[in-house]
């Protein structure tokens, strides 16, 4: 959609968001399109609880989803509980996650956190950001995801399709995760909160990718501050 002049002027007049490039009319717009076109974003990994969304989330630090969704059965199967999993050697687990990227580390971090989570917390998974970042494996981005999806609290977890979208747009520009994060939070409505992350993540997996984003088809193109924007395929000599 092409905006008519007078609409880029008064956007080239209006007042930006706190930490934005855009404004918070805009920020709302954009937020109003994804609960639209999704009205209930959901995580892609396959879970059964706090604690095996737990284990699913650190597994896939620096994986895909697919990928871990792939490996996660077969763990489950013999270990869905802090007892269960602590009991199993670290050749054990690396056995049942070895197709996913950093498999050793995250082995005995899974070991490590369900033995802390059975000693300390009675099993249950905390629903404390700063508990959450004492188990080994959890950083503040897999606290947020959980206690997002786990607890529905209107935490914003960063990856790195919500990192890229974020910039890309101009919607929270940061030079990390924590910039970013932190921006949301001030400028996302409160509504739109507790989805915010799953449609920047979807949007960024999906649509906004990393090495072509594919423009023609984005619903916030017309409010999105990347250029050149990405043509149709076939347009204008693009292959």
């Amino acid at each position: 959609m092409v905006r008519p002049k007078g609409e880029r002027a008064a956007r080239a007049r209006g007042k930006r968001a706190p930490g934005s490039r855009l404004t918070q009319d805009e920020i709302d717009e954009i937020f109003r399109r994804f609960q639209e076109a999704d009205p209930h974003p959901k995580t892609e990994l396959h879970y059964h609880d706090p604690f095996t969304l737990l284990v699913a989330v650190v597994l896939s630090a620096q994986a895909t989803d697919a990928s871990v969704n792939r490996a996660t059965p077969a763990l489950f199967r013999i270990a869905d509980t802090p007892e269960k999993l602590m009991t199993l050697s670290e050749a054990g687990v690396e056995e049942k996650i070895k197709t996913i990227g950093l498999y050793r580390s995250k082995a005995r971090n899974l070991i490590a956190l369900s033995r802390k989570l059975a000693e300390e917390h009675g099993s249950k998974v905390p629903e404390s950001r700063e508990v959450l970042m004492t188990l080994p494996g959890v950083g503040r981005k897999t606290a947020n995801v959980v206690l997002n999806t786990a607890f529905g609290q209107h935490t914003i977890g960063i990856d790195t399709h919500a990192f890229r979208v974020a910039n890309r747009t101009g919607l929270a520009p940061g030079k990390n995760p924590l910039e970013v994060e932190l921006t949301l939070n001030r400028v996302v409505p409160e509504r739109y909160k507790h989805n915010a992350h799953h449609w920047l993540i979807l949007h960024g997996r999906y649509v906004c990718k990393a090495r072509r984003p594919e423009c023609w088809r984005c619903i916030i193109a017309d409010i999105c501050l990347f250029k050149p924007k990405t043509p149709f395929p076939g347009l204008s000599g693009q292959p």
